[in-house]
């Protein structure tokens, strides 16, 4: 099993990987199929279903298709030219990706939300077609985005695919004990094993330079959401608050407060600013997901600003550490709310910070397992129910306490041995299991918790 540190953390825009960054990669799939195939298209049309439907005005999933099946990518997004496309083919019922004729696409029409039962596959269905000059179906193709901008077929999800297709890596680990037996019998660390994995497919300069890019851009996303004012998009009045936090924070260095727990405060900031942009539709990493999008690189930013010791040429370390237990977590159970509620991305996201921090602090590969363990043994359970379906309340200052709980996760191990009594293996397939029997209102569709019992209008 191989899923690449450039597959769990991937540059894309908010507000969500499964709703926004998803039916991207979704159109562009089917655009490239349109180019390979021997017909002559008119037109195209997309049916949105499950949890694509009942959440997808609040995550721009609509935005994301139209502008997907003109041609925009999420990983090089361009808000100006994307905003002057939208609108024009609002205006004319058009899209011209490249490579194809004019397409007849209008919006209105052609873009469905089915509130209907959810495609048999998983909650984030949608159903992409092109047609002829007569307006009949004659390429068609399902998709299911599956959490953190990872897109499969329905043939793809039937065969169970959820890594690449590439040549065997050195060390090909499925599980926590497999990996920790390999650590073991190797003599080398968590990221060692994963970075040896990614050399088998790239050259080392390759794999810095985009280690660099990633950490780059989650840096730049937090310094933005410190500088952001104003009101987030959608209706709900939500005011940005990273600024403010962070200036009164500023402020009060210096003046021998007797406040302990302000590390907390710093903590949360840079996760709700990151957060903060991703609800503004900016520039983000998944890690694993946009909606847990703040917790990795607040853990980061919190170990570089405030722990003494930290160097920035270790974030890399972190950075690979982390996205093997993000595969781990994606290959045995799930990264997406919509499959296992927020447990399955504020808590992974939690776990993979938590190991990545205890790596970079000197811990073995037991205390960097037992780290992530505990940072997702205390996110069991918890519900995706975004109100209005935004992906901001509970979500922004739930990053925050993700990041609190991952640093305090890895201080835990790192106080002990790495012998513990639940492996994160355990944990992982009891997350899983708890996603399953979970209520499909908890699970990112706003048809429960916070989502109705809060008014949003």
């Amino acid at each position: 099993m191989f899923i690449s540190v450039f597959d769990m953390f991937k540059v894309g825009i908010g507000p969500s990987s499964s709703h926004t960054i998803g039916p991207m990669v979704a159109a562009a799939r089917f655009l490239d199929l349109m180019r390979a195939s021997p017909f002559t298209f008119a037109g195209l049309r997309a049916t949105l279903y499950g949890s694509l439907a009942f959440t997808g005005i609040g995550h721009a999933t609509d935005r994301a298709t139209i502008l997907g099946l003109a041609g925009f990518r999420a990983d090089d997004y361009d808000a100006e030219k994307a905003a002057t496309a939208l609108a024009k083919i609002h205006e004319t019922g058009l899209v011209s990706p490249d490579g194809l004729p004019e397409l007849q696409f209008s919006p209105k029409q052609d873009l469905v939300f089915d509130y209907d039962a959810p495609l048999p596959g998983h909650a984030n269905g949608m159903i992409l077609a092109a047609t002829d000059s007569q307006g009949d179906v004659i390429l068609q193709e399902t998709y299911y985005s599956v959490g953190g901008g990872f897109v499969l077929t329905e043939a793809e999800l039937a065969a169970g695919k959820d890594a690449d297709d590439g040549p065997p890596v050195p060390h090909p680990f499925k599980s926590a004990a497999e990996m920790l037996e390999m650590c073991s019998a190797t003599g080398q660390s968590v990221a060692a094993l994963k970075r040896a994995n990614e050399l088998s497919r790239m050259g080392p300069a390759t794999l810095d330079q985009g280690l660099l890019r990633i950490w780059d851009v989650m840096n730049a996303c937090i310094d933005r959401g410190l500088a952001g004012e104003g009101i987030l998009p959608g209706g709900l009045s939500v005011k940005r608050r990273a600024k403010g936090i962070h200036e009164a924070l500023l402020a009060e260095r210096g003046m021998n407060l007797p406040a302990p727990h302000t590390i907390n405060d710093w903590m949360s900031v840079y996760a709700m600013a990151v957060n903060e942009e991703n609800a503004a539709g900016g520039q983000v990493v998944t890690a694993p997901t946009n909606g847990a999008a703040g917790v990795v690189p607040a853990v980061i930013r919190y170990w570089l600003d405030h722990v003494p010791g930290a160097v920035p040429s270790k974030v890399g370390e972190f950075l690979l550490t982390a996205a093997a237990i993000g595969g781990l977590v994606k290959h045995n159970a799930s990264i997406s709310g919509a499959e296992c509620g927020c447990q399955a991305e504020v808590g992974s996201a939690a776990a993979m910070a938590a190991a990545g921090l205890a790596a970079v602090m000197g811990g073995t590969p037991e205390q960097v397992e037992n780290a992530a363990e505990i940072a997702l043994e205390h996110h069991l359970g918890m519900t995706c129910d975004p109100i209005k379906g935004l992906v901001q309340v509970p979500c922004i200052e739930r990053n925050g306490l993700g990041c609190i709980k991952a640093v305090s996760a890895a201080s835990l191990a790192l106080r002990g041995d790495g012998t513990h009594l639940v492996p994160l293996d355990a944990c992982i397939e009891t997350m899983r299991q708890t996603g399953q029997d979970m209520s499909e209102k908890y699970k990112e569709t706003a048809l429960g918790g916070l989502a109705v019992n809060v008014p949003n209008c």
